[in-house]
Order: structure tokens, then C-alpha cells, then sequence
């Protein structure tokens, strides 16, 4: 499998994340506040909810139901009441397109 396009750069609001599915993968795509853009899967570990529905700071997610923060480098929670990671894709810019491969995980 090659990466896909998930959207375009120009979609993405800085410290926003966006939902996308890729071959049946929700992830949270995130425009950081340094310009990195960032793919992590979007269920929190802690309670099957929506990241992207969260809140973006500096390098990370905070799911909006119940706290956790993950890493946006690694997909490792910060704080509980999260424990187990989420996973983080490779991500590659190809002028205003984003692309992810949904299999291959990023090595932290």
C-alpha cells in the first residue's frame, strides 16, 4: 500500500485537528503550531472518542471527553486516564496534498 492523499494542507487550521478515514482508519490530522503536520489515530485509548474533537497544544492532543493528552510525535498519553497509546503514521507533504500510508506506523 502507498500513502493516500488525506487532505489538502490549505484545509488544515493551525492547532486544529482534522478528522479523516483512510482505508477504514479514523485519524486525527494536525497542523501543529511550529507548521508540522502530524497523523495520529483519532479513538482515545481511554474512551472510543473522536481526538480530533479535542484540543491542540503545543505537540499535543487532548481528548476533550475526559483529559488525556498524547503525544503527537509518539501516540503515547501523558496523563491518565489514558494508558495506552494511540498510533502515529507517516506523514508526507506533495505540494498542498497530505499524504498518509494507513500501514506504516511511525517508529518513535
Amino acid at each position: 500500500m502507498t500513502a493516500q492523499r488525506a487532505c489538502a494542507l490549505s484545509e488544515l487550521e493551525q492547532d486544529t485537528a482534522l478528522r479523516v478515514e483512510l482505508d477504514g482508519v479514523a485519524i486525527a490530522v494536525v497542523l501543529d503550531g511550529n507548521g508540522e503536520v502530524h497523523a495520529i489515530g483519532d479513538t482515545c485509548t481511554h474512551g472510543d472518542i473522536s481526538l480530533a474533537e479535542g484540543f491542540v497544544e503545543d505537540d499535543t492532543l487532548e481528548c476533550w471527553a475526559h483529559g488525556s493528552a498524547f503525544s503527537l510525535r509518539t501516540g503515547k498519553p501523558l496523563n491518565l486516564p489514558a494508558y495506552e497509546p494511540v498510533p502515529v503514521f507517516e506523514v508526507t507533504i506533495d505540494g498542498d496534498d497530505v499524504l498518509i500510508d494507513t500501514n506504516v506506523k511511525k517508529e518513535v
